[in-house]
């Protein structure tokens, strides 16, 4: 599914199918303290029906299956939600490719409507009406984000400006710890109950390094081949002048809960 959006890497198409196979293998990357923010807020747990927005791969609800909840995990692009299934044989998730803004659930189907690394590419004018009416009363949507910290770790830094070479409007660059961004209109029905931002670091191999990169936006969903393989040459070659064969990599991680308002 190509998608382009003036406000996402100055319009430039990219498909994440294109790069669901490196996005399987490279991008479950988030430490078990990512996952037990959600957990100590009683989320996701037992005898909860939860939505996972933009699932991609499924990672969310592969990882925190084991607590107990009914997962639903839902995702725009076909080739994504067919790596999901694939990850998650043994497991009851309901994967299903189909758009945010194309959702319609029952009136309170779920307790919890999660949306991991995806919020920002929805029409929020469009779904957040609908996400209050799918959400059961007192039920939350949780927002999840996690990223490198480009002017505070050496690799992370050099990686981000070889993908800036080959996707210069990329706009995931230069990142800072910082709250999410919630859209205004979630104001009308909805309370910011929490929030929160933590630094994390994640351990890579310079191999599982160079594939997490590979599987982003500025580079594997949207580069043609013959690009994709100079950056390929270019990036090893820096990852061997300046990374050792293990690593950790400094991120910061972000949380915020938002608790259906009674109208």
């Amino acid at each position: 599914m190509i998608i382009a959006d003036k406000n996402i890497d100055g319009g430039k198409a990219f498909d994440w199918g294109q790069t669901s196979e490196d996005y399987a293998k490279y991008r479950d990357i988030y430490p078990q303290a990512f996952y037990d923010r959600i957990i100590q807020r009683g989320l996701c747990v037992s005898g909860q029906k939860v939505l996972d927005l933009g699932t991609g791969t499924g990672v969310l609800p592969r990882n925190l299956y084991d607590y107990g909840a009914d997962w639903v995990g839902t995702d725009i692009s076909e080739n994504q939600i067919g790596q999901a299934k694939k990850l998650s044989v043994g497991k009851r998730i309901d994967y299903r490719a189909v758009s945010a803004e194309e959702l319609d659930f029952p009136d309170h189907t779920f307790h919890v409507i999660t949306a991991c690394q995806c919020f920002w590419y929805f029409d929020h004018e469009k779904i957040m009406p609908k996400l209050y009416r799918m959400l059961r009363p007192d039920g939350s949507i949780l927002v999840l984000y996690m990223a490198w910290l480009p002017f505070e770790d050496e690799i992370a830094g050099a990686s981000e400006a070889l993908i800036l070479k080959y996707s210069p409007n990329w706009s995931g660059a230069r990142e800072t710890m910082r709250p999410i961004h919630i859209p205004d209109c979630y104001g009308e029905k909805f309370e910011l109950v929490y929030h929160e931002e933590y630094p994390i670091k994640v351990h890579f191999t310079r191999e599982s390094w160079h594939g997490r990169i590979k599987a982003s936006r500025g580079i594997g969903a949207s580069l043609s081949e013959q690009e994709i393989a100079a950056w390929e040459q270019e990036h090893r070659r820096l990852l061997s002048s300046i990374a050792p064969d293990e690593f950790d990599v400094l991120h910061y991680a972000a949380i915020a809960e938002l608790r259906k308002r009674s109208l």
